[in-house]
């Protein structure tokens, strides 16, 4: 099955040989999203901004794919305070409608950078690709 990797403009991911999502048969994988703005920095406004900003990020690099967020299939939510469980509920109720896909979410001890609170992971389906194509 091939491979195609998934590029973004601007790419933040480039410099650390990230791809920012790889395409395989139907299936797209999206790298971590973090609340980081179109220089890489985290954006201010705690963890409902970050999160917002990490949705906005996942749904760039799934359009970029040819996809959105509703073509999500599974999601691994990390957050660095379970504190914050509440306003996870609140960013998918915001981003996802039902069917709601499935979820995990993690508590880490730290991510890529202390700033970040959110990062967000997905597998989402390609529209019209099926296993065979």
């Amino acid at each position: 099955m091939p491979i195609e990797r998934i590029v973004t403009d601007p790419d933040p991911y480039a410099p650390y040989l990230l791809s920012q999502a790889i395409r395989s048969g139907p299936f797209i994988f999206v790298s971590g999203q973090a609340g980081y703005d179109n220089e890489g920095g985290i954006v201010e406004g705690g963890f409902l901004a970050q999160g917002r900003q990490a949705f906005a990020n996942l749904a760039r690099a799934l359009e970029a794919a040819g996809a959105s967020l509703s073509d999500i299939v599974k999601v691994t939510i990390f957050v660095t305070d379970m504190g914050n469980f509440k306003d996870v509920v609140e960013l998918r109720r915001a981003f996802f409608s039902a069917p709601y896909p499935a979820d995990s979410i993690v508590e880490v001890r730290g991510l890529y950078t202390s700033e970040a609170m959110i990062e967000i992971e997905a597998i989402a389906v390609s529209p019209g690709r099926t296993p065979d194509r």
